[in-house]
């Protein structure tokens, strides 16, 4: 058994860090086989956050005078890349009492950010926040964006072992699955009950900071449905690139 523990984009700001690993200790200690009931978990499911931001390692460095952890996009949250907190809510588990051989998975399957938008190396900007949107891999606007987002590509490819404390990575969201359907109003005729979600719609601003859009694409279907067009992008736009 593995549960899904959300993103660095969720659960990496210190008190959210904290209070999650607190909390899935408490519960899953609870059950009746303690500690042993969990096999591990897995980060990044169905979302978008990069396996590594390769030009922002470190983010306490600082531009312009500034921790670079508190740009816009970043809000002061220090865990960049699913890669670094994956690892680190591991030790965090482990030090709450989770076997050491605890396994963690990161879902890879649409987190490569690839293409002609890629950054190729890190801004030399002293504005903090051109420095950071410039030398991002993540090409959201925001963090909160999940919805079949525009620019996205396949990312690492499944393998096992890739990294110390990394089980796998693992593809869960099959790439090209829609998230959910971008216009109201469109019934799904083997299941009416799924409903729009506003950060589906690519003409909306986010509900997480309305200040940014949704980065939704259009023309989607309903969750789990084909979406022809977005798997067309995410092949396009993988890294390490399809052969």
């Amino acid at each position: 058994m593995g549960p899904d523990l959300a993103h660095s984009g969720w659960f990496g700001w210190p008190d959210n860090f904290g209070a999650a690993a607190n909390l899935y200790a408490s519960t899953v200690q609870g059950t009746n086989d303690g500690f042993n009931s969990i096999d591990g978990f897995i980060v990044n499911t169905a979302n978008y956050t990069p396996m590594d931001e390769v030009f922002l390692p470190n983010p306490d460095l600082t531009v312009g005078g500034q921790q670079i952890k508190s740009a816009d996009f970043y809000e002061w949250n220090p865990y960049f890349d699913e890669l670094d907190f994956a690892a680190a809510m591991r030790d965090a588990f482990i030090s709450r009492g989770f076997p050491s051989g605890i396994g963690m998975l990161i879902d890879t399957s649409r987190n490569g950010w690839g293409g002609t938008a890629r950054p190729g190396n890190v801004s030399t900007s002293t504005d903090l926040n051109t420095c950071v949107d410039e030398s991002r891999v993540d090409r959201r606007p925001h963090r909160g964006g999940w919805c079949n987002q525009a620019g996205a590509g396949i990312g690492e490819r499944p393998q096992a072992s890739p990294a110390p404390g990394i089980d796998a990575y693992v593809w869960v969201k099959p790439p090209g699955e829609s998230d959910g359907v971008s216009e109201p109003g469109i019934v799904d005729p083997t299941d009416p009950n799924k409903k729009f979600d506003i950060m589906c719609d690519p003409t909306a601003q986010s509900t997480y900071n309305n200040a940014y859009p949704t980065n939704a694409l259009p023309n989607a279907p309903h969750a789990g449905r084909w979406f022809p067009e977005q798997f067309q992008m995410l092949v396009e736009n993988a890294y390490p690139p399809l052969q």
